[in-house]
């Protein structure tokens, strides 16, 4: 029996869960950052720590999606609905995985002189903060201008980790006693790289419940 207020206060529930976790997500993501810009290894343990908080509220979407599937007979639109809200929660809870990444080779560095001042890195993570946001807001919403913007902004992301990379590769170079820690800092740039491409994702899926297109923004 497909009843419509129960079906929108569920929706609802799926909304709001997956705000609390993009926000979850928000926070792992700026303190995996700064734990490597200030070599804080405490911090960089507690985004590692809380990373099975992220999954479980993936594993919660999910299933409040799946009983919602099962008992309302969901008609097409709502299906949309339910079906990205799934593919947002597994793109949220990667982007968390990315942040455990980011906090794990600032572990690996610990100890260690930065070979470089970092400005790239964080300039980048402030990029993908916001990108975040506006994803869920893009998703909250139903704004699919909003979610087409992301693509946009995701090039300047890809721009900045090509300039990491390069002037990374260049030290290298001029320097194989940094090699190590300049691999490490290049993987970091690919992990928020690869953040950035989840948050378009997030915007994809907007695209798919307004338009019930599939567009590829990446």
């Amino acid at each position: 029996m497909h009843n419509r207020q129960t079906f929108e206060n569920a929706l609802d529930e799926v909304k709001k869960s997956l705000r609390r976790m993009g926000a979850d997500v928000q926070t792992a993501m700026r303190n995996a950052v700064d734990s490597l810009k200030d070599m804080d290894m405490e911090k960089a343990r507690q985004v590692i720590e809380g990373d099975r908080e992220i999954n479980h509220q993936e594993h919660g979407i999910e299933d409040l999606c799946i009983r919602l599937i099962a008992t309302q007979q969901p008609v097409a639109s709502d299906l949309r609905k339910i079906v990205a809200g799934m593919r947002i929660s597994t793109d949220l809870e990667r982007m968390g995985d990315l942040a455990v990444d980011v906090a794990k080779s600032a572990l690996r560095l610990e100890g260690q002189q930065l070979i470089m001042p970092l400005v790239d890195i964080p300039r980048m993570a402030e990029i993908l903060d916001k990108m975040v946001a506006d994803s869920l807001t893009a998703y909250a919403r139903n704004d699919v201008e909003l979610a087409r913007q992301l693509a946009v902004v995701d090039d300047e992301v890809d721009h900045i980790y090509r300039k990491i990379v390069e002037h990374l590769f260049t030290m290298s170079a001029e320097d194989p006693q940094v090699a190590s820690q300049a691999m490490t800092l290049a993987f970091v740039g690919r992990y928020l790289e690869r953040i950035g491409d989840h948050a378009t994702n997030i915007g994809e899926s907007v695209i798919y419940i307004v338009a019930g297109e599939r567009s590829d923004l990446n």
